[in-house]
């Protein structure tokens, strides 16, 4: 079972960047992608980014330009970076493990983090 532990959220000013990080042992090894969800309150589940094992990312259209995704093997860690943020950023993120990135995306991983909560303040 992979078990995934985030770091990072808080309140962020409007325009200014986001470093999460996900600690997420053997899943490199494992072969797994690994990558964000978020949800915000009467919203549903949205990908935001994912990197598979491989290293071939993915993010979604309304972080393009935005966002970063990138891994530490040495650290078992992967990080999201999101630049200029806006109020729609505001939500729960979840660091998310599947097989595959197509439930990464989706919000339906197989396995998730307990989530971070991210709001944005103007």
């Amino acid at each position: 079972q992979v078990q995934l532990v985030e770091s990072g959220g808080g309140s962020v000013q409007v325009g200014r960047s986001l470093k999460l990080s996900c600690e997420a042992p053997g899943y490199t090894r494992d072969g797994y992608c690994v990558g964000w969800f978020r949800q915000a309150p009467g919203k549903e589940r949205e990908g935001v980014a994912a990197i598979d094992s491989d290293g071939r990312k993915r993010n979604a259209a309304s972080v393009n330009g935005r966002v970063a995704i990138y891994q530490d093997e040495t650290k078992n860690t992967v990080y999201l970076q999101i630049d200029a943020l806006i109020a729609e950023d505001a939500a729960m993120y979840y660091c998310a493990a599947d097989h595959f990135c197509g439930p990464v995306m989706k919000g339906t991983p197989r396995f998730k983090g307990q989530g971070t909560q991210v709001t944005v303040s103007s």
